[in-house]
């Protein structure tokens, strides 16, 4: 028998991974079965919420607008997006065993980033189409036709997904060994690529990059777009005029800083800057609440939307009667 090389021996005591656990908040011991109730009533109000945002501009012929066209596209986007996490965080917390199959850790990762990404584009073309609507009122009906409006938001999706693609490739062409513990409560970037057994240096490079593409230069467009309103808007005479204008941004412009701001604390960092407690908090706001804040921003300041939602509530109210 001849003797086998250190290399040899190594690969032999090495374990490749087939599930992952995923650790989420089991370090708060009882505090879990409060969550789980606080998690599902906000998962359910996410659910209602984004369902009357695309139910009503479905139904009200006057919501039948470019703007509105994404706002319900956006709705539809955070359902799923929603889907993909907390249903899985739900069970886990009720739950002793908390695996994940190596594969649906990947396919979450991939839908999950997906949707996220959709998400950032989509309300990077909504920005474009305040400032179309607001700077360039006479050429809207050309800049945002639905012919345009439907390669707009076909773009973001493939898009998103093929960024995500990327992204979950590098992730798991990499070598997992015997770490799979994930200390987080969904498969997310950090978290996952942490437990590689091997360098990850050029892998998280190209993330990032990947990340100043979807975040930085959507957010980039979002600002000169509203340069370009706020400048336009400031040479509106009357007040009334400058108020109604900027009321239709207002609520676009809110969901932006939140989505994009926790976003981008997150992800557009190296790995070694994770810190799951800090970290774990941040991501909660933006797979829950940003989700929420969408429907709520939308139908609580806007009064297309308000006027939509009780003109639906009265002809339920009278087919009742």
């Amino acid at each position: 028998m001849g003797i086998q090389e250190p290399e040899e021996v190594l690969a032999e005591n090495l374990t490749v991974v087939t599930e992952f656990l995923l650790l989420g908040f089991s370090s708060l011991g009882e505090i879990q079965l409060a969550l789980f109730v606080v998690f599902l009533i906000l998962y359910l109000l996410i659910l209602s919420g984004n369902a009357t945002i695309i139910s009503v501009i479905h139904l009200d012929q006057t919501l039948h607008t470019p703007m509105y066209f994404f706002l319900g596209i956006l709705s539809t986007s955070e359902t799923f997006y929603t889907f993909v996490i907390l249903p899985k965080m739900l069970v886990n917390l009720l739950s002793v065993a908390r695996t994940i199959s190596f594969t649906c850790c990947a396919i979450q990762m991939f839908f999950f980033l997906g949707f996220a990404i959709t998400n950032c584009l989509l309300l990077g073309v909504m920005g474009y189409d305040r400032y179309a609507a607001i700077c360039h009122p006479l050429h809207y009906p050309l800049l945002m036709s639905w012919h345009v409006c439907g390669k707009l938001a076909a773009a973001c999706g493939i898009g998103g997904f093929l960024a995500s693609l990327t992204v979950v490739n590098l992730v798991f062409s990499l070598p997992f060994c015997s770490a799979n513990k994930v200390n987080h409560y969904f498969c997310d970037i950090s978290p996952v690529i942490r437990l590689a057994c091997t360098n990850t240096d050029v892998h998280e490079f190209v993330i990032f990059i990947c990340g100043v593409c979807v975040l930085v230069v959507p957010f980039f467009f979002i600002c000169v777009s509203y340069l370009c309103i706020l400048r336009t808007i400031l040479k509106i005479p009357s007040a009334e005029g400058k108020r109604k204008a900027f009321s239709t941004c207002a609520s676009h412009l809110t969901v932006v800083i939140v989505h994009y701001g926790c976003a981008s604390f997150i992800y557009l960092r190296p790995t070694a800057n994770y810190v799951s407690n800090k970290d774990r908090l941040v991501t909660v706001t933006y797979t829950i609440v940003t989700p929420l804040l969408n429907p709520m921003v939308y139908s609580l300041r806007n009064k297309d939307v308000q006027l939509a939602i009780q003109k639906m509530l009265g002809k339920k109210g009278s087919l009742k009667l």
